[in-house]
């Protein structure tokens, strides 16, 4: 028989729960959105610092932000990736704004439809729009250096040819440059700000000036003349690490912390450089960048993450967590690290920016992600409407495809570029090309015809390449494919000084060499190291002048396979383009391109170039988006500078593999 108390028992529960439930969901439909509750009476004030704490249009907020490049991830995804993040209960996205996409040639700007191959990820205006329209507050880093594991930290290659230092007083023309691209960019920014109706709470003067060793107020000063001649009203804020002493900041701006662990350290050193200032982190590390030839992707516990971020929070901090959204160094926008001019110490990055962050680099919510949204729920107090978390993207194995032609590099180049005479061998930066802009990224090729090479013969390089080369004679790659990490200090890559190889056992009579060189990233430091080869070449002892020089820049326009393509099977010794097509049916789904079978290069899927590879990891897979592809054919073309397999795989995940035996 059923006991009466135990039912009553439970229709009473029964009630508590659907109270509980009813209320908690008028509760949330009834809560104001963010921008509904600060600016609810309409807008009198920004983000103000007048206090020890944060004021936004007079009411007091706490920064629940995180890093996110708009640059890193194609536009279709924006509003998912921003969405997570307010999802997530952050209230702001902080982006920085990369100057060498917008200006990729001098006086030529891409802000979206400029013509540039990087077009379609640049339409900041909409970005910061979309942002606004996901209940998102913007902190703006506009630079002009952002470092970020970009190329050249985000300036301009084309500087060089104008400029002998960067980031200082003393070069009127940096500051020429400067102005004249803020001259665009900051009226764009302008109108977007939180006290004309937009979500710009905050821009970034700088970024991490501390870190040239350089006290320059005078600089940074300029810089800040720029912004309010143009009408930024909101806060200007400047970032180090507080043990730099403010030296990379000046009066009148807030100072702001960048660290990974010890928050109250820092944040110490921080309250103690600017009392009664409120306390911004404005980079808290979750997790790091992987270079190439790294013995693993970097990954960080979620414990000692969210240890730090609560940390934070408590101190009390407002924070920015970079990355929050991983991302991907498409084309050839990978940095480099290295010390100024030490090449041993040269260390390119990956092509993914995955920064084992909170959101994926395909988008996916990591362990990370649901350990903020439960720390700022138990903290904020000011309580606003959040959006249900989108819906993973499914990621799929696409069937293998099977190459189709293939072209030997040394045929193809007249199709890669217009061809330059000199005289002398010029680095990329020199060419007279691009509106006088010079070559920024790729590769370059060197070519000399009718040579006469003696059996045994050496071809000499003087210094260094920069950064990695290949040497064919008559089409056949001359050196041998590396095996293994020690490879890399020998001929072909960048350690070795004043290198040497032999061109041919026997006598040859009017023979073409071919020297393709790669920019395989540049010193995210933002000092100029020139790219390609300068100077003279020599075989033995006689030097080598009257050369061929052909920019393979890879621009959205080349389409060598479908010029004079060729059929051939042994890619054992050979430098080649390898062509495939796949055929979607359907809306294109998310995928990765496996290519643990390959050596060393580029891949583009139909004209765009996804990004480099490396068998000497970690990463193993590169991320395509589906917004790169297409319903129906799709092309896709591998630079491999080595030995190719005959089919190209696609795998459903991230691949982070170090090989066998090359990292004892």
């Amino acid at each position: 028989m059923l006991d009466i108390r135990l039912l009553k028992q439970f229709t009473m529960n029964m009630s508590r729960a659907l109270f509980i439930f009813a209320n908690l969901f008028l509760l949330a439909h009834s809560l104001p959105t963010l921008y509904e509750y600060y600016t609810k009476d309409g807008i009198q004030a920004g983000l103000s610092d007048a206090k020890p704490y944060f004021t936004l249009n007079n009411k007091n907020i706490t920064i629940y932000s995180g890093s996110f490049h708009y640059f890193r991830t194609p536009r279709a995804y924006w509003r998912d990736r921003l969405r997570k993040m307010r999802a997530a209960g952050l209230n702001t996205v902080t982006t920085y704004v990369p100057w060498n996409l917008h200006e990729p040639q001098t006086g030529v700007f891409d802000f979206g439809n400029g013509g540039s191959p990087f077009q379609d990820f640049l339409h900041l205006d909409e970005f910061l729009k979309t942002a606004k329209n996901e209940d998102l507050f913007v902190l703006v880093r506009s630079g002009p250096y952002i470092n970020s594991e970009w190329e050249l930290g985000g300036l301009p290659s084309w500087l060089a040819k104008h400029c002998r230092t960067v980031r200082n007083s003393i070069d009127a023309k940096f500051l020429y440059f400067v102005k004249r691209y803020f001259d665009v960019l900051l009226p764009l920014l302008a109108k977007h700000q939180f006290q004309k109706g937009g979500p710009i709470i905050a821009i970034q003067v700088e970024n991490e000036y501390a870190n040239t060793g350089r006290h320059d107020p005078v600089y940074l000063n300029t810089l800040k003349q720029m912004y309010d001649d143009h009408g930024i009203v909101e806060i200007l804020c400047t970032c180090d690490r507080p043990s730099e002493q403010g030296r990379g900041s000046i009066p009148g701006i807030l100072q702001t912390a960048n660290f990974k662990v010890d928050a109250k350290g820092h944040l110490d050193m921080l309250k103690e450089l600017q009392p009664g200032k409120p306390l911004m982190t404005m980079e808290f590390w979750t997790g790091w960048f992987d270079h190439w030839m790294d013995p693993r992707h970097h990954t960080d516990s979620v414990t000692r993450f969210r240890t730090v971020l609560e940390q934070i929070m408590d101190y009390p901090s407002s924070v920015n967590m970079y990355m929050f959204v991983g991302g991907t160094d498409f084309r050839f926008m990978n940095g480099a690290t290295m010390s100024v001019r030490n090449f041993s110490n040269y260390l390119p990055d990956t092509t993914s920016y995955d920064y084992d962050a909170p959101i994926s680099e395909n988008g996916a919510l990591t362990p990370k992600y649901y350990a903020v949204k439960e720390a700022i729920a138990q903290r904020n107090s000011i309580k606003t409407k959040l959006p249900d978390i989108p819906e993973a993207r499914k990621l799929v194995a696409y069937p293998s495809v099977k190459v189709t032609n293939r072209i030997l590099i040394s045929d193809a180049l007249l199709y890669l570029g217009k061809p330059l005479q000199s005289e002398k061998l010029l680095a990329m930066e020199q060419l007279p090309i691009n509106n006088n802009s010079g070559q920024s990224y790729g590769y370059i090729a060197y070519r000399k015809e009718n040579l006469d090479i003696p059996a045994g013969a050496k071809l000499t390089i003087p210094g260094y390449v920069r950064d990695t080369i290949l040497v064919l004679v008559n089409g056949k790659l001359v050196q041998k494919p590396p095996k293994q990490l020690s490879d890399i200090n020998g001929f072909g890559f960048w350690i070795q000084k004043d290198s040497s190889i032999v061109l041919s056992d026997k006598d040859l009579k009017n023979a073409t060499v071919d020297l393709i060189v790669e920019n395989f990233g540049r010193n995210t430091l933002g000092v100029f190291v020139l790219k390609g080869l300068m100077g003279d070449v020599f075989l033995n002892s006689q030097a080598l002048n009257n050369w061929t020089i052909i920019p393979m820049e890879f621009a959205s326009s080349w389409i060598p396979y479908q010029v004079h393509q060729q059929e051939f099977v042994d890619t054992s010794t050979n430098s080649a383009i390898h062509k495939f097509k796949i055929h979607i049916q359907g809306d294109p789904q998310d995928t990765y391109l496996d290519m643990r079978e390959w050596s060393k290069g580029i891949v583009t899927v139909n004209g765009f170039v996804l990004g480099r590879y490396f068998f000497l990891g970690p990463q193993q897979a590169l991320y395509l988006p589906a917004p790169l592809l297409r319903n129906g054919d799709n092309d896709i073309v591998v630079f491999e500078h080595f030995k190719a397999p005959e089919m190209l795989k696609f795998i459903d995940r991230a691949v982070y593999e170090t090989p066998g035996g090359l990292y004892h």
